[in-house]
């Protein structure tokens, strides 16, 4: 009898739910189509999650942590930096996140206003906490009166990339600056 290494199980129903909830959003998701696609029972995925619920959460979750890091790592190599270049390279790292690192943080973006509530609130906190750096970002550049605002209009932007945004015909650092050009550009 082979030995199922349920971290890896786990991650797998992570992944398949993520690439499900993108294509198909919360609601189009069944937890009978995540265990079929990751090669498990149904019932197994009450093995690693209590709930369907618990399962988005996580995919949620995740997704905000691969943003947290991409503002981290952008953070970093753009210390010292002018303040167009501080914000050119937060919006990167901020599109390297909806595109480069699996479908995560896209399911997050697209899903979450119709994610249940028990979802949408439980991942709010870090939701908040990530679009408080972008506010303190804008605060700090000195670049608008409304800071919260602008970073809802520069958030609107940069998400609705995922609908329309080809990577294979487009590239990432040219949408990185036309996005931070158009924002520059309204914002002096």
């Amino acid at each position: 009898m082979a030995v199922i290494d349920t971290v890896d199980v786990r991650g797998r129903i992570l992944d398949v739910t993520a690439a499900l909830v993108l294509e198909h959003g919360v609601a189009g998701v069944a937890q009978r189509q995540i265990a079929e696609q990751v090669g498990i029972k149904a019932a197994s995925l009450y093995h690693h999650f209590g709930s369907k619920n618990e399962i988005v959460e996580a995919v949620f979750r995740r997704g905000i942590d691969v943003m947290e890091h991409a503002w981290d790592e952008a953070a970093a190599a753009a210390t010292g930096a002018d303040q167009r270049t501080r914000l050119a390279t937060h919006i990167r790292a901020h599109l390297s996140a909806l595109f480069e690192n699996g479908p995560y943080t896209a399911a997050h973006v697209t899903a979450f206003r119709t994610a249940p509530a028990e979802v949408r609130s439980a991942v709010v906190p870090m939701r908040d906490a990530y679009e408080a750096r972008w506010t303190h970002l804008l605060s700090d550049l000195n670049l608008v009166d409304q800071p919260g605002l602008h970073r809802l209009t520069l958030f609107g932007a940069m998400n609705s990339s995922v609908e329309w945004f080809d990577t294979e015909r487009g590239n990432l650092d040219e949408l990185a600056e036309v996005i931070a050009t158009q924002f520059w550009g309204r914002t002096l």
